[in-house]
């Protein structure tokens, strides 16, 4: 039902079988153009990659769902040198943008992948227009009020397609200036006004955080610095802004969350944000250890 591939930026995301089709016929070009660069980089030219790609799909054909190492000794029986830190990611990564690999079952704690064919239903193709639209009209639902920079970043793609996707919208879009800046927002955008306070313990990588042009104003950069640099990488968000920093330590029945708080909090905030630290750890069975990382 939920599938993990490449096809925003680029860098993994989770999609539908529905949409993974029409994503990957979207972005791809873009991605691989940008990849380009660092194919070479790591040593493969585009024969290296076709053939990478063969050899993957027929170790996978079958049905058969094969972790990253079981990919790898395919590859190496064929003569496809996958040393290095990031050879052999590029070479998955290939292989997800090309649409012939993608996310397979879990095996234990193990990823695997397996051939897209095999795993998503054929869906029919549509117009790059028509594709253009539907992602732009998510992200607009979904993060606006955004700029036209914060969507290429999202997407990968390119200021001429914010534009035009922009364009194929104009019956479904508002625009708003604040500051000189143009911000988009959808007119099915539903916004709620939230009982505060209202906290997340979110990773670094989330789409809050990592989803709009330099952190949608939500990241203090000069009060993260040291914090950052202490390995503290994921943020603690309190009301829209980010107000610590955090890092977990898994255990067999716990999890320990270290934090470092970036501003004095009141007694109410910092309930709300233990509140949301006790649902992380309900969500992973786990009993929740607080711990002080200052």
């Amino acid at each position: 039902e939920i599938l993990r591939t490449h096809v925003l930026r680029p860098t993994w995301h989770f999609v539908t079988p529905a949409d993974i089709r029409w994503m990957l016929m979207l972005t791809a070009p873009r991605i691989q153009a940008l990849n380009n660069p660092y194919y070479r980089q790591v040593g493969m030219d585009e024969v290296q990659l076709q053939r990478s790609v063969e050899v993957m799909a027929g170790a996978l054909q079958g049905g058969k769902h094969l972790t990253r190492e079981a990919l790898a000794d395919a590859l190496h029986g064929a003569g496809i040198d996958t040393k290095g830190a990031l050879r052999y990611p590029y070479i998955l990564m290939n292989a997800e943008l090309e649409g012939v690999i993608c996310s397979g079952a879990r095996q234990g704690k193990h990823h695997t992948y397996a051939l897209m064919d095999e795993r998503v239903p054929p869906t029919s193709a549509i117009p790059r227009d028509e594709a253009l639209a539907a992602l732009l009209r998510r992200y607009l639902i979904s993060r606006g009020p955004v700029t036209l920079k914060d969507f290429v970043r999202w997407s990968g793609l390119t200021v001429a397609d914010a534009k035009a996707g922009i364009a194929l919208l104009r019956s479904e879009v508002r625009e708003e200036l604040i500051d000189e800046q143009s911000y988009w927002y959808h007119v099915d955008m539903t916004p709620t006004e939230p009982t505060l306070p209202v906290a997340q313990w979110l990773p670094n990588y989330d789409e809050y955080l990592y989803g709009y042009t330099d952190g949608f104003s939500a990241i203090d950069g000069k009060a993260l610095e040291g914090a950052y640099s202490r390995n503290f990488t994921h943020g603690i968000v309190l009301n829209g802004k980010v107000v610590g920093v955090w890092h977990r330590t898994l255990k067999a029945k716990t999890i320990e969350l270290a934090s470092i708080m970036l501003t004095v909090l009141s007694d109410e905030e910092n309930a709300a944000i233990a509140a949301a630290a006790q649902r992380l750890g309900d969500f992973l069975g786990l009993r929740v250890v607080m711990k002080d990382g200052g």
